[in-house]
Order: structure tokens, then C-alpha cells, then sequence
């Protein structure tokens, strides 16, 4: 099995960039399985319902969120119906929607899609350790699953990398989004849990973690509420990973995939 997954989608350009290049790389990759974070999608803010449609109908399989899950308010009615669409997990109790997804295949495989936000730099949030633990302990990989990924939203590389390794076996990856800058640390662990901090966002890098430059520098320099940050409409660099799987679950390799505007470019091969 092959899992693609897409970083953060940063304003206009990311989207246009995702909707174009989806469908494209499944075919290409032989992606089983296509997961997007889609939490910066609105004009850098959240998720508006008519862009998690278009990124379902370009080939999204999942969608996650964020910390700027609820900015655009009109996703709450809309989590609470589209199960694809999912939030953290460790968000409090009697939070709207859900932090998992299952998918079932064509072929009645089943893969299971999470996501957990960090607390390092975050915002408080419940414990995503012990969120994913309540998850464990209803599936197991190999057996119920073929795939678990997890999503890990978050600040700090050592919370993202201390979770990898405290489910080291036990899910098929854990991907990291939020910084908007892909890492250069994939690798599969020694439990075959396949890891990257951070897989990118997809959106113009000639900006400041895809905002414009201008409006983000002076606020480091004045250190005083400025402008509100806009997402710059440059040609966007698609970025992610693809996740090769093995029939027990575990990940075979863990690949970086960037497409398009100012990075380098990198694809796996099929």
C-alpha cells in the first residue's frame, strides 16, 4: 500500500496548487490512500466547506485541521456531517467533530487516519499521548488496520519525535505539520514507524511561512500588532510525503514529495 500525504494548504495559491496536482499524483505515485491538511486553506485561516469539497473532488481521501480548526466558523455544522474532515484528537470532551477517520478500500482494506496537536508552544490541550492511547487500545495495526497514520500538529521537533517513538510499532507513520517547513529527517524507526517532523506546506515560499513578507517582518521588528497576516498568491510548491506500506502495516520507506514553485523538486519513484 502507498499513502500520500500533503502538508498544510496555505490561501489561494496552495489550493489551486493541491486541486491541479492531486489527482495527477495518485495516478502517478500509485497512491492507495491521499490525506491533506487543509487547516490554512482560507485565506490562511481555517477551512471554508465549498474548499474541503474541491479537495475531495481532486482526490483527497481525509482532510485534517489545526490550531485554525474553527476559524472559519461555518466548518462547525459542516465537521459535524463530512466524517472525513477531522480535528485533533486531544481536543477537550464535547469538542464538534472527531480526530479519527476510517477509510475502507475498494478491496476492504481498512486505514485509519488520526490527528493530535502538540502543547509544546500550543495552546493547552489535553494530553495526545494519552488521546492516541484510548485510539490503541480499540484497533491494532496489522490486524483491524493495514495503515494508522497520525498527523501530528505541532511546534517542537522533540514532542513530534518523542511521540514517534512512544508509538514506534504500533502505527504505520507519524507525519508532522504546522511549521510549514519540510524536514529532512524522514527515515522509518526501528519498530518500522515511519517519521518526519514536518512534511511542508503547500504554498508559495516566497513569503514567511506563506504569508507576505512585509506584514510578518514588521511584526518581529515594531513586536507590536501590525497589519493582519495575508497568505502571498506566488507559485506554490506542493509538499509531502508518500508512505510505502508492507502487508503487516509497517512503513517500507518514507519519501519526500515536492512539486512545483521555488524548492527543489523531489518525487518518489513508483
Amino acid at each position: 500500500m502507498k499513502l500520500l500525504y500533503l502538508g498544510d494548504v496555505v490561501g489561494r495559491s496552495g489550493r489551486e496548487a493541491v486541486i491541479a496536482a492531486l489527482p495527477r499524483l495518485k495516478r502517478e505515485l500509485g497512491a492507495d490512500v491521499a490525506v491533506v491538511n487543509g487547516e490554512n486553506a482560507s485565506h490562511g485561516f481555517g477551512l471554508a466547506p465549498d474548499m474541503a469539497d474541491a479537495l475531495f473532488a481532486a482526490g483527497a481521501d481525509a482532510i485534517t485541521l489545526g490550531n485554525h480548526a474553527w476559524d472559519r466558523k461555518e466548518i462547525i455544522p459542516y465537521i459535524a456531517q463530512q466524517k472525513r474532515v477531522i480535528r485533533p484528537l486531544n481536543f477537550p470532551p464535547g469538542t464538534p467533530g472527531d480526530g479519527v477517520v476510517d477509510i475502507t478500500l475498494p478491496d476492504g482494506r481498512r486505514v485509519l487516519i488520526a490527528q493530535v496537536m502538540g502543547r509544546l508552544f500550543m495552546d493547552p490541550m489535553d494530553c495526545p499521548f494519552r488521546a492516541l492511547e484510548g485510539v490503541l487500545a480499540r484497533v491494532r495495526l496489522g490486524v483491524t488496520h493495514a495503515a494508522i497514520m497520525v498527523d501530528f500538529h505541532g511546534e517542537a521537533t522533540s514532542e513530534k519525535m518523542a511521540f514517534a517513538h512512544r508509538f514506534d510499532g504500533a502505527v504505520t507513520a507519524v507525519l508532522g505539520t504546522h511549521t510549514h517547513i519540510p524536514t529532512a529527517d524522514h527515515h522509518v524507526m526501528a519498530g518500522g514507524t515511519g517519521f518526519m517532523a514536518d512534511v511542508g506546506m503547500c504554498g508559495d515560499y516566497d513569503s514567511v511561512i506563506g504569508m507576505t513578507k512585509e506584514a510578518a517582518i514588521g511584526r518581529f521588528i515594531r513586536k507590536m500588532p501590525g497589519e493582519r497576516l495575508h497568505p502571498t498568491e506566488g507559485e506554490a510548491t506542493v509538499c509531502g510525503a508518500l508512505i510505502r506500506i508492507a502487508s503487516d502495516g509497517r512503513a517500507l520507506a518514507v519519501e519526500p514529495v515536492r512539486l512545483g514553485g521555488r524548492l527543489a523538486p523531489a518525487m518518489p519513484s513508483r
